[in-house]
């Protein structure tokens, strides 16, 4: 009989601004890449995304498993992250990998990009799951079947965590996570036994208008929903990762969205010069912190992705 492996929504870490000390905590690197489950049935591999997307044609180079994993069967998680000119990882970069959908690309594209799969757990190993097993043993056993290469690797822990948080913070990467050795894998859970601290705040805002210089759009305007549906500006942002190409492409992209009326509830600044389109697009930005008028305070646009708009939801309370 044949195993199969039905797709899981991954274990989530909440927000911290106070990280645990003890013998209990492990600290791990926050990379700031696409988090990434990889199943292996003893056939075939396939890669799904937090969404329960399927990402495997997106990074061929992960799919013959044995050049990097001893298990007859397994799951992985992890997270898929690729660097940037300055050797830091860039979320712009693997959404280069990630986003494309033209399948003659990819070929290009994986010599352009290169990516490194960060192993951090596993959840089922040889026809048995693991997820009641502490995260120690968990990462006893992940240690004992992946072979490391600069394609995948394992994360390092760390016992001290805010020495990880200060060399996050020193080298400008996006932040560390803490994780209870003794905590269970909760699937589709979220709570306090893994926690994240950032360095870089970020969010996944909503397309709602655009501005022009010339005829390419220069800047988008942003907005999240609340728990009614109603979307509410959060400012507006032209930096970040963007090619001149991109804001191109971006353009064309717009102008088949255009409608009349602002999409947003309230006041936006810059109104009199937006164009507005229906909500339809997401992007991913950095920002260094919320405004007291509700606006995000140096918004620098990394990546558009690929999320549902009504997901993107204002949860600071």
């Amino acid at each position: 009989m044949k195993l199969r492996l039905e797709p899981v929504i991954p274990f989530e870490p909440i927000s911290t601004s106070h990280l645990p000390q003890g013998k209990a905590w492990t600290a791990q690197m926050k990379w700031d890449g696409v988090r990434m489950l990889t199943y292996y049935d003893g056939q075939n591999v396939r890669l799904i995304n937090r969404k329960l997307n399927e990402r495997s044609q997106q990074y061929p180079e992960l799919l013959p498993i044995h050049d990097y994993c001893t298990a007859k069967s397994i799951i992985l998680d992890g997270e898929i992250i690729a660097f940037d000119a300055e050797g830091k990882p860039s979320f712009h970069e693997v959404m280069r990998r990630d986003a494309v959908r033209r399948l003659q690309q990819i070929p290009t594209l994986t010599q352009q990009v290169p990516i490194t799969y960060m192993v951090f757990d596993l959840l089922f190993l040889n026809g048995e799951w693991v997820i009641d097993f502490p995260l120690k043993k968990r990462q006893d056993l992940l240690r004992k079947v992946i072979l490391p290469s600069t394609l995948v690797q394992v994360t390092a822990d760390f016992d001290a965590p805010e020495s990880l948080y200060k060399a996050a913070l020193q080298h400008g990467l996006e932040g560390i996570l803490v994780k209870d050795l003794n905590s269970t894998y909760a699937v589709n859970g979220k709570d306090k036994r893994w926690m994240k601290r950032k360095v870089i705040q970020d969010t996944i805002a909503v397309v709602g208008g655009y501005t022009l210089r010339g005829n390419i759009a220069n800047a988008l305007m942003l907005g999240l929903y609340d728990e009614h549906a109603q979307l509410h500006y959060i400012g507006h942002a032209g930096t970040g990762r963007l090619t001149s190409a991109d804001w191109r492409q971006i353009t064309a992209a717009l102008q088949t969205l255009t409608i009349q009326q602002s999409p947003f509830t309230g006041k936006v600044s810059r109104a009199r010069e937006a164009l507005w389109v229906q909500p339809a697009l997401t992007v991913k930005v950095n920002y260094l912190k919320w405004t007291p008028g509700g606006t995000l305070r140096q918004p620098s646009i990394q990546a558009f992705v690929t999320q549902n708009p009504l997901e993107c939801i204002d949860d600071r309370g």
